[in-house]
C-alpha cells in the first residue's frame, strides 16, 4: 500500500505529538527537520495549521494548544488512540503501510492478515449510518439452506478477528449483530432512523467478549488462571478492559514458595460468558483455567465433554 506524502505527515504530526504529550512549534520542528521528509526544512506554521485541520477532518484527532504551557500543543482526546477506536486502528495501519512501502526490499518479507469483507457493502453501510437511513440486508448464516431477508437500523461497525460486524437495531428494539461476510445483498432504505442521544458504543460492548450478543445473560465475574507465560501474555495484551490480576508472584514468593507461585497467575475479568468467550478459553486449554464462578467452569467441561466424545468416536471406527 503506497502511502501518499500528506498522510505519511499526518502519522508522523500526530505519533510525535502523543508520545511527546506536550510539544512547542519549535520543539516539532527539530525534531521534523531530522526526517527525511522534511528535505531539511522546517515546517511552516500555516502548513502545521493546515495539517492539523485535515489530521481533525480526516481522523477525529484534535490537536490542541495550551497557552498557558508556552504554547505546547497536545493531543485533546488520547483516549480514541489508546482504546480499540477506529481511529488508533487506521494510523496503525497507515503507519505499517508507510514503513513497508519506504522499505520496498523489505515487502515481501512482511506479512499482514487479511480482512476479508465486500467493499461496497461497507461503504454502503458506512453512508447509511451517516445519513441515518434503515437497510435492508439479505443475509444467509453459514451452513443454513436459505437467506432470509430483515431490517435494520446500522448503529455501529466493529472488527473483530479479521471480520466486520454490523451492530443493527431490529423492531421491538432488539439487537443483532450481522457478519459482513454473511450479507448477500444490501438496501438502503428511504426511511430515517434516530440515534438515541445516550447511546454508548463503548458501554454497550462493555460486558462482551467479543461480538455474541446476549442482553438477557448475566455479566460474571470471572477468575482465570494463566499458567507459565500465557500470564506475561495477558499482561501485554488485556483479555478484556475490566481485567485485573488478583495474583502475581512477587520475588519473595518465588524463593520461599518456587513450585507453588512460579507457574501462574490469576485475573479477573466482568464479562457475559458468551459463547466466543468459551470458544477463546477452549482454544487456550492448558494455558488458561476458569477458577470461578461454577456455571461457567459447566460450560467449558461440557464443551470439553462433547470435543472428547467426537475424537472417541474417530477412534471407535
Amino acid at each position: 500500500m503506497k502511502i501518499p506524502a500528506l498522510f505519511k505527515e499526518y502519522i508522523w504530526l500526530v505519533r510525535t505529538i502523543y508520545r511527546a504529550r506536550r510539544i512547542s512549534l519549535v520543539e516539532l520542528n527539530e525534531r521534523w527537520v531530522e526526517t527525511d521528509m522534511s528535505g531539511g526544512v522546517e515546517m511552516a506554521r500555516t502548513t502545521f495549521n493546515r495539517h492539523k485541520d485535515a489530521i481533525q477532518d480526516i481522523f477525529g484527532i484534535y490537536i490542541e494548544c495550551d497557552r498557558k504551557d508556552r504554547y505546547r500543543y497536545y493531543i485533546g482526546n488520547p483516549e480514541v488512540l489508546e482504546d480499540d477506536s477506529v481511529q488508533n486502528w487506521m494510523l496503525s495501519t497507515l503507519s505499517l503501510g508507510s514503513v513497508v512501502s519506504e522499505g520496498l526490499s523489505l515487502k515481501e518479507r512482511v506479512v499482514a492478515e487479511r480482512v476479508s469483507v465486500d467493499e461496497q457493502t461497507l461503504e454502503k453501510l458506512i453512508n447509511a449510518m451517516k445519513s441515518r437511513r434503515r437497510v435492508s440486508i439479505l443475509y444467509r448464516q453459514y451452513g443454513s439452506p436459505q437467506s432470509f431477508w430483515t431490517a435494520a437500523d446500522p448503529y455501529c461497525l466493529k472488527l473483530f478477528h479479521q471480520r466486520w460486524y454490523l451492530l443493527g437495531k431490529l423492531f421491538g428494539d432488539k439487537y443483532e449483530m450481522f457478519c459482513l461476510n454473511k450479507i448477500e445483498e444490501l438496501k438502503v432504505q428511504q426511511r430515517i432512523f434516530k440515534l438515541p442521544k445516550d447511546f454508548d458504543v463503548a458501554d454497550f460492548f462493555e460486558p462482551y467478549f467479543g461480538v455474541v450478543i446476549d442482553e438477557e445473560m448475566p455479566t460474571e465475574r470471572i477468575v482465570i488462571r494463566a499458567y507459565a507465560d500465557e500470564r506475561y501474555e495477558l499482561r501485554d495484551v488485556p483479555l478484556h478492559k475490566s481485567q485485573i490480576f488478583r495474583s502475581w508472584p512477587s520475588r519473595f514468593d518465588l524463593i520461599d514458595y518456587p513450585e507453588r507461585y512460579r507457574d501462574y497467575a490469576d485475573i479477573e475479568v466482568q464479562l457475559k460468558p458468551t459463547p466466543d468467550f468459551i470458544d477463546y478459553m477452549l482454544s487456550k486449554c492448558g494455558r488458561l483455567q476458569v477458577i470461578s464462578p461454577q456455571p461457567v467452569i459447566n460450560k467449558i467441561e461440557d464443551r470439553m465433554r462433547k470435543a472428547t466424545e467426537m475424537y472417541h468416536q474417530i477412534e471407535e471406527k
